[in-house]
């Protein structure tokens, strides 16, 4: 395998060329499930620069950078709960890293993250049409633990399964 880094986000530069990579990812991963008004709109919403500021300094998140071989190629985004959960937001990887075992390897970091401040689950939100992910998440060993319509804004929804993952 290639030389996998994965860091926490430090500093605004970082997190900036993580809203730029972003954007680029779910323009070709969420094309054919969700409309380009609707991938427009969430990247805003969640993915942009300044979503991802306030969701550091606000509400609790924290970034970590995929490198391979140097190279960002994919991101994570987390949050502890004041549960037993342990909330994983964001996780996407390059169309171009896929397939070679490096997702995996993203879920690791996240339930070692997890595990060191004593979570007991994990659990995330997944389009319900996002096929390539669920399958992702289920082979991990993610179950569907409800369902959720999500109303985001200028007639938006977000149509997901809550999968869980018990460490």
């Amino acid at each position: 395998m290639n030389n996998i880094e994965i860091t926490k986000v430090k500093y605004l530069p970082e997190l900036r060329q993580i809203a730029e990579l972003a954007d680029e990812i779910w323009h070709e991963c969420f094309v054919g499930i969700i409309s380009n008004g609707q991938i427009d709109y969430m990247v805003e919403k969640f993915q942009s620069l300044e979503a991802m500021t306030q969701q550091i300094e606000n509400q609790g998140y924290s970034y970590f950078a995929v490198r391979d071989n140097g190279e960002l190629c994919g991101y994570i985004g987390v949050k502890p709960e004041s549960d037993d959960r342990f909330f994983l937001s964001k996780l996407y990887l390059h169309k171009s890293r896929r397939g070679k075992g490096i997702a995996s390897l993203m879920l690791a970091k996240v339930f070692d993250e997890a595990r060191k401040i004593g979570k007991k689950r994990v659990y995330l939100t997944v389009n319900k049409h996002n096929d390539h992910a669920v399958d992702v998440y289920k082979k991990t060993g993610f179950v569907v633990a409800d369902t959720a319509v999500t109303d985001i804004g200028c007639n938006y929804v977000m149509d997901d399964f809550i999968m869980e993952y018990k460490l």
